[in-house]
């Protein structure tokens, strides 16, 4: 019988990608439904500044995220082809320096925030009416932010593994939890969006005990001794190499988010934050399957590459730019067609809800081009070329829309509607420029397994 790592080098390709997608589609749909859901309960227990406060206080979740990819991703990548050329031993001790890294990593990034709060807020744009409502959120979730990221970047890793289901398994617990949890301590305990943020934490931490049942149950393939925990110095380097990619991408994430909530906050004030506070959740719903498409390609992708069978790397990656393709169609069409019906969710607000309308059709115009993107950026992380991967991970969130959000605003006097219109301007382009790099990069493949 096959082990879940051999499976990915010998099953039929379109199988094994829906098998490995499907549980991280349905794990990531759950776990954005949970943040809609959070924002939904914020939005009608608090009220609509409260989402605001959430728009401010969200990019340094991110931050965390980021540093979970950083070591999930890159030592994924290296575990995933570790096991590929059957070098077990070595893949154990991938995932003992992961450990290892990413609970002193998130361990440091929470004391930091916690010592300088006020200031981190300041700096993501909180206005005087935003700042009580990212403080009380923020302050709770850096207390649960070492099991966040535990568990985040340990899933990297069983899916490297093979095993996706565990993986969906451990978001589904902490996003269904946290949605049970929500209204008990917003509506129940009267306790506001402090409420919401010790939902989530407690929800994280449900995560977390789930993850290490399964990593030291026996049923894992990953054998994590306490000699594997031992830092070795070309393992860190490896896996910051790989994962760099997605590092750079949350890190230039929360510089997007320095400049769009200060940008609205200059043309449009707090109802602009809020609007994009509603939109940016909504966009994660309706386009995070995404994601989970290219989270079941990348260890396919990276076993195989690492046992030199370029054929199931080309067809891997061909599905999964149309699978992408089709999910994006989808919520392009159910976002252009009821935009006003989904915002009505979060407020009865009527400024608030023709006004991010307008919004949400404009920001997500071009996203159904989007897939190659996502797919071109993640399959230079399986094969682990990092640079490539940084340059493509950069692309649209910092080389494009970044910039373009600065100059927009202020070319023909567009204001606030300079914002708005960089978002499809950024997508386009992003897709233009990934589907030439990922041409260009299949055609090097082939002729280094030619050789």
């Amino acid at each position: 019988m096959l082990s879940q790592s051999e499976k990915l080098g010998k099953e039929k390709v379109s199988t094994l990608l829906l098998k490995m997608s499907l549980p991280a589609i349905i794990g990531m749909m759950v776990n954005s439904l949970y943040n809609v859901v959070d924002t939904i309960f914020i939005g009608r227990g608090v009220g609509p500044m409260a989402i605001g406060g959430l728009a401010i206080a969200f990019p340094i979740q991110m931050l965390t995220m980021g540093f979970a990819q950083l070591v999930g991703i890159g030592s994924a990548s290296a575990v995933s082809r570790n096991l590929g050329a059957n070098n077990t031993e070595r893949a154990d001790h991938v995932a003992g320096n992961a450990y290892v890294l990413i609970i002193g990593i998130s361990l440091i990034f929470a004391t930091i925030g916690l010592l300088f709060t006020d200031t981190f807020l300041k700096v993501f744009g909180a206005t005087p009416g935003l700042m009580p409502f990212a403080r009380d959120y923020i302050r709770v979730i850096f207390l649960g932010s070492v099991f966040f990221s535990f568990t985040m970047a340990t899933q990297y890793l069983i899916q490297a593994e093979g095993n996706a289901k565990i993986a969906m398994t451990s978001t589904l617990i902490g996003a269904l939890l946290n949605i049970a949890l929500d209204p008990l301590f917003i509506f129940g305990l009267k306790a506001g969006i402090k409420g919401a943020a010790y939902a989530t934490i407690i929800s994280q931490f449900a995560s977390f005990v789930f993850i290490i049942s399964y990593l030291y149950s026996g049923k894992s393939s990953l054998k994590v001794r306490l000699h594997h925990l031992k830092p070795r110095l070309e393992i860190i380097r490896e896996i910051f190499a790989v994962g760099a990619s997605a590092f750079t991408r949350s890190t230039t994430n929360t510089i997007f988010s320095i400049v769009i909530n200060n940008s609205l906050r200059i043309y449009g004030g707090d109802i602009a934050i809020t609007i994009f506070g509603i939109v940016n959740r909504i966009i994660a719903f309706l386009f995070l399957p995404i994601m989970g498409v290219v989270q079941g390609m990348q260890p396919i992708a990276g076993y195989n590459y690492g046992a030199k069978k370029i054929d199931r790397v080309k067809e891997v990656v061909k599905l999964s730019i149309i699978a992408s393709t089709v999910i994006a169609i989808l919520g392009w069409i159910m976002g252009q067609s009821f935009p006003q019906v989904i915002i009505m969710a979060f407020t009865d607000d009527d400024s608030i809800i023709t006004k991010g309308a307008f919004v949400f059709r404009m920001v997500i115009a071009m996203i159904p081009f989007l897939g190659l993107q996502f797919v071109g950026a993640t399959l230079f992380q399986a094969l682990g070329k990092a640079v490539p991967a940084l340059v493509l991970s950069l692309l649209r969130q910092f080389t494009l829309l970044t910039p373009l959000i600065l100059l927009l605003p202020r070319l023909f006097n567009l204001g606030l509607m300079g914002v708005w219109v960089s978002f499809p301007v950024a997508d386009i382009l992003a897709v233009i420029i990934t589907g030439f790099l990922l041409k260009h990069e299949m055609r090097k493949i082939n002729k280094e397994m030619a050789l």
